[in-house]
């Protein structure tokens, strides 16, 4: 059976780079190991699958060449820059089902925004942890190491300067046991270049060593320097990829209530249509 499949790039800066998704619109249904199939061959971290709801304007599944996972930022981001590219779009607000619950998307002069969930704070993690994983010179220690959520946990890891950051070479196998004592998608790292801030990601776990631009990830970190770090800020941008030389830009907004607690998170960013091909499962 041949299948359809759309390939965006999201979280796009200057209409290059960003991160590579599959988006397939499921005109017939398809079972798990189908999915994982068309996964495989494609060869991205996420294809996202997308059909009708009873809940919500579309449905959307996600999946890695390893297996299903709840949310993913780009690839949602990559969903609706090939729906735009369809003229499938006649609105700016819409929703989607996902594992992690019903979640809003906003379109403003094509930039695309998903809502994730409220931030959940979990432990705080020893630096001494990292000592066979990564470089622990380069680790800035004013920072807590913390396991952050807004759909998907990730530790949060402070780096130094920006020099060190490019400069490490993770043991990613390391990486992989930690991510799975701690039952996270992987490491986010960070770190401050004046107002610039710039990170790496790391999922060895879910096989995918680094990559280009993740929205979950950034969500959490938005929420971590705003609640634990006092860096209040009415629109977070990160940039990513890098080091894969695939530069990205993920921006984050957070609603507050009035004391200052937030309420909504909003990942946003530019995709484009890269490709159309057929997949043969």
């Amino acid at each position: 059976m041949d299948i359809q499949v759309y390939v965006a790039s999201a979280f796009s800066k200057n209409g290059q780079g960003g991160n590579k998704a599959g988006v397939v619109f499921m005109k017939e249904d398809l079972t798990v190991s189908q999915k994982m199939d068309i996964a495989k061959q494609l060869g991205f971290a996420e294809t996202a699958y997308i059909s009708a709801s009873q809940v919500a304007d579309y449905k959307i599944e996600y999946f890695t060449p390893k297996e299903e996972v709840d949310l993913c930022g780009h690839a949602t981001i990559g969903s609706f820059a090939i729906m735009m590219h369809l003229q499938m779009l006649d609105r700016t607000k819409y929703t989607i089902e996902t594992k992690s619950g019903v979640l809003d998307i906003s379109i403003s002069e094509g930039m695309i925004f998903m809502e994730q969930n409220k931030p959940q704070f979990f432990e705080e993690i020893d630096v001494a942890e990292f000592s066979s994983s990564l470089d622990l010179t380069q680790i800035d220690e004013k920072y807590p190491i913390q396991i952050v959520s807004t759909g998907l946990r990730d530790i949060l890891i402070s780096i130094k300067n920006n020099e060190g950051l490019h400069a490490l070479q993770p043991n990613f196998d390391e990486i992989k046991k930690m991510s799975e004592r701690y039952n996270v998608i992987g490491t986010h790292l960070y770190t401050f270049e004046d107002d610039r801030i710039i990170c790496r990601n790391f999922a060895p776990l879910h096989d995918i060593n680094e990559e280009e631009a993740t929205g979950t990830s950034n969500g959490a970190l938005a929420c971590y320097l705003f609640t634990k770090q006092n860096m209040k800020k009415e629109l977070y941008v990160f940039e990513q990829g890098y080091a894969l030389n695939s530069p990205s830009e993920i921006l984050v907004k957070l609603d507050c209530d009035s004391n200052g607690e937030i309420q909504r998170v909003f990942v946003g960013g530019k995709g484009y249509f890269v490709e159309e091909k057929m997949i043969l499962i």
